[in-house]
């Protein structure tokens, strides 16, 4: 038993009796608890506070993850998870002892009458940066007004940049910013901060603030912020149908008013009131909305005194004063904001600013008791519960959400993780099985048009490059496009209903165990695709060293671009296990992930975890022409690649094989060809009409050879076969040939490189017809060359699985390596390329090497 002590809105405080205190991790399912206080500091308490955790909400535990860890909880209508060591540090009592507790108080607002007008001269152009919530359908509502093909996801994080679109209307020439999805304008995670640095420098016309209008107190907290910061904001109310549907009723007019921002009820992924959204950025932009005015939210007598004080201070630093609102900055300030304290830093009244903030922050703490940060968020929160108490009610009528029906399977202890799996396996399934049927339509095409041009052309090195380099190779890289396209569907899918973010719920223990964030999951899933925008998504989480961690595992989600050497390989030498082996490379990657993820977990980042607070957002059934655009979007990103740097490596390895012209063959081959037709014609005149096909025949065969010996030992002689042989030494010892070590090398341009690179060097021969080897046929009959096995076969089961391997683990490709150096540092990268291809070589050599014992 304790006393508790709970300030009234004047700051004076109210002893409230012994009550018996819990935590809420003491809860069971289905029991409800009203917060009291927070406990913790730092990174834990100010994420917390800002998702909604403060004195007087009401939580109610809805169920444990399969594992008993995470905890999912229900607070102003949304779903989100906590570990139970985090819930731990958040007191409740029971709703009985609640009601006698005055918690918060609605404290209205100051308004400020007197307007400022902008010095900036108008004109026809708006600039308009869109500021919203993750899953407040700011993206869609992007798309919609633009046209945009900016992929929409159901989870946090999906827009980690800024995208920018062109809108034209009613004359007006809208350039607008959709920037990324964030909780609040907290310098707390990248995204955070890169909104409010470009709200700040970039000053836009209009912030159009979208909101979800389901989750209405959560996603207003942003707006608080945005009041606070003086600017033009108007709020697009989104999702407004499925607040209808909930049978609330909201007088957005009344709030609208109160709050000095005009309101546009909107549902952006039916397009319905974007263009009445725009005609009120128009009215906005030119001051003609009689609803905007300017005003201050009360954050009480003792806090508006300290921000009073602070403000007089900063106000006789012109320059200071005119860069930003006082009253924001002063905000702030005593909120201990680090961003705000590096602004006061350039100014000449560095110290005394600093000095008056921190007297302040001193004086709020000893009469609160809490520390400042909470308090002004208490009071946010107050205010706008204040706000929706005297506009918004909630339905008498208590529906059962379908995302709680259907949360109760996929997230269930003894179900949740059998419907994961089979997912991952269905994806994998399709991408292999359905990509046969196009795949195999695409390949006769890019043979037609080889045939076409060897009809058509003269003999000479530009129809040669034309067949074997631009169109063997990035022809037999383009052929994968259907399997890839098939992937990023399921990616696609699983992002944009909102299972990605049940995913995380999922695996967060397991994550916890192997030293990740149940938020690393996300990138790594996004991995399955592409390691770049994998690489860009680690700004979800917060922890610069879970971020980094995360990024050094990435590498081991096998990407789209292996998956032509898997389905190549897997299709040549496991065909009647076809699917069961792509899953087994994949699951591979993943153990590797998880096995490096501990070591460095225990030798780099030994930090303190960062606390798993994550949103579940509600089932949304996505549109099929969404996911469709999203899919056929990175569809034409794989195009591009074909046209830019897989067309370019083509072309250098093409010719790389092609020259030396003048090659000092140890036989004369075209003499023997000569040799081999003359001895057929004499003895075609000489045989009976019943031996003359098997003469022919045998003749064809004959010189096919001749030539694909020619052509061997001219690839061999030629630069990229004596690049080749000089790494070859190091290959052998996991049973790679020449050719296979020039295939690993140039996928460091892009590893869908590998695939066009052996078509090129395994080539067919020339004089080609339908009856010719495919590429597979040729990798089965491959044999070694200018080695102590020359003459045994290149390829085995064994072989293949090494290469396999070597393939899944080795170097990141180049666009990959950049998004590192960016996301991280060159010598982070520098650490990723040098270890990933150490350990390929490793563990490639201990498949091939310990095989061959045991077979």
């Amino acid at each position: 038993m304790m006393n508790t002590k709970l300030p009234d809105k004047s700051g004076n405080n109210t002893q409230q009796g012994n009550l018996e205190r819990m935590k809420l991790s003491e809860l069971t399912d289905n029991q409800e608890g009203i917060i009291t206080k927070v406990l913790g500091h730092g990174a834990f308490r100010k994420r917390i506070t800002e998702m909604g955790f403060v004195k007087g909400k009401k939580v109610t535990v809805i169920k444990n993850a399969p594992l008993k860890d995470p905890v999912e909880y229900e607070i102003m209508g949304y779903e989100v998870s906590l570990r139970r060591s985090e819930a731990a540090l958040i007191e409740v009592i029971t709703q009985k002892e609640a009601n006698s507790i005055k918690l918060s108080d609605f404290e209205g607002t100051i308004s400020d009458e007197v307007l400022k007008t902008s010095a900036k001269e108008k004109g026809k152009k708006i600039n308009v940066a869109l500021v919203g919530n993750p899953n407040a359908g700011k993206t869609t509502l992007f798309n919609h007004a633009s046209g945009s093909k900016e992929h929409v996801g159901n989870y946090s994080g999906v827009t980690v940049d800024s995208k920018q679109a062109r809108v034209k209307q009613n004359g007006y020439q809208f350039d607008v910013t959709d920037l990324p999805g964030t909780y609040s304008l907290t310098a707390y995670t990248p995204e955070e901060l890169f909104v409010r640095k470009y709200i700040m420098n970039e000053s836009p016309d209009v912030v159009i603030n979208v909101v979800d209008a389901s989750n209405l107190e959560r996603n207003l907290y942003l707006t608080t912020q945005l009041i606070d910061m003086d600017i033009k904001v108007i709020l697009a109310l989104n999702m407004y149908d499925e607040l209808e549907k909930k049978g609330a009723t909201f007088n957005y007019k009344e709030l609208s008013k109160m709050l000095g921002i005009p309101i546009v009820p909107t549902v952006s992924s039916k397009g319905k009131g974007v263009k009445e959204l725009f005609d009120k950025a128009i009215e906005v932009y030119e001051d003609r909305d009689p609803i905007v005015r300017h005003i201050h939210i009360n954050y009480g007598k003792i806090v508006e005194t300290a921000i009073s004080k602070i403000q007089t201070v900063i106000k006789k630093d012109r320059k200071l004063s005119s860069s930003m609102s006082p009253r924001y900055l002063s905000i702030k300030l005593l909120e201990d904001d680090e961003s705000a304290r590096h602004i006061i830093h350039e100014s000449d009244l560095h110290f005394e600013i600093k000095s008056v903030a921190k007297e302040q922050i001193a004086k709020i703490e000893k009469e609160f008791g809490e520390v400042c940060e909470t308090v002004i968020t208490d009071a946010k929160y107050g205010f706008i519960d204040g706000a929706l108490k005297e506009t918004y009610k909630e339905s008498p009528i208590k529906r059962r959400r379908n995302t709680t029906l259907i949360d109760t399977f996929i997230t269930h202890k003894l179900f949740g993780f059998p419907i994961f799996l089979s997912f991952m396996f269905l994806t994998f399934y399709a991408t292999f099985n359905l990509g046969e049927y196009p795949m195999s339509w695409i390949e006769m095409g890019v043979e037609g048009l080889s045939n076409l041009i060897d009809n058509l052309m003269a003999e000479g090195p530009l129809k040669d490059l034309l067949i074997d380099g631009i169109i063997g190779g990035v022809g037999g890289v383009i052929v994968f496009l259907p399997n890839i396209l098939i992937l990023f569907f399921f990616i696609s899918f699983m992002e944009d209903t909102g299972y990605m973010a049940r995913a995380a719920f999922i695996m967060d223990k397991l994550m916890h165990k192997i030293g990740l964030h149940g938020k690393s999951f996300i990138p790594l899933v996004m991995g399955f695709g592409c390691n770049v925008p994998a690489m860009m998504a680690t700004r979800t989480l917060e922890n610069r060293s879970d971020r980094i961690l995360t990024m050094m595992i990435i590498p081991f989600m096998s990407c789209s671009a292996r998956l032509p050497v898997y389905i190549l390989i897997i299709g040549t030498f496991f065909p009647e296990n076809a699917s069961v082996m792509l899953f087994g490379i994949y699951m591979l990657g993943i153990a590797l992930a998880v096995l490096f993820a501990k070591i460095f977990k225990a030798s780099f980042f030994k930090s303190k975890d960062a606390p798993f607070v994550m949103e579940l957002p509600p089932y949304r059934i996505p549109t099929l022409k969404a996911t469709t655009r999203h899919m056929w979007s990175k569809g034409v990103q794989y195009l591009k690649k074909m046209g830019g740097v897989i067309l370019v490596a083509s072309v250098i390895i093409w010719a790389l094989g092609y020259f030396p012209l003048d090659v000092d063959y140890s036989k004369d081959y075209n003499n023997l060809i000569a040799q081999n037709e003359a001895n057929t014609k004499v003895k075609l005149e000489n045989a009976n009409e019943v031996d003359k096909g098997f003469i022919q025949q045998q003749s064809d065969a004959e010189i096919a050879t001749l030539r694909n010996d020619m052509l061997e030992e001219k690839q061999e002689n030629s630069y990229i076969g004596r690049i080749g042989h000089f790494i070859a030494p190091a290959m052998h010892p996991l049973g790679f040939d020449w050719k296979m070590s020039v295939s690993m090398l140039t996928g460091i341009a892009a590893k869908e490189v590998v695939v066009s690179t052996m078509g090129v060097l395994y080539q067919e021969g020339e004089g080609s017809d339908e009856t010719s080897e495919s590429l597979r046929s040729k990798l089965r009959e491959q044999e070694f060359t200018g080695s102590h096995r020359t003459g045994e076969k290149v390829f085995s089961a064994l072989t293949a699985l090494s290469f396999l391997i070597f393939t899944l683990i080795y170097f990141p490709c180049v666009a990959v390596v950049a998004a590192l150096v960016k996301e991280a540092n060159w010598k982070w990268t520098a650490f990723v390329v040098f270890y990933t291809t150490g350990l390929a070589w490793l563990v490639s050599f201990i498949v091939y090497q310990v095989g061959n014992l045991i077979i």
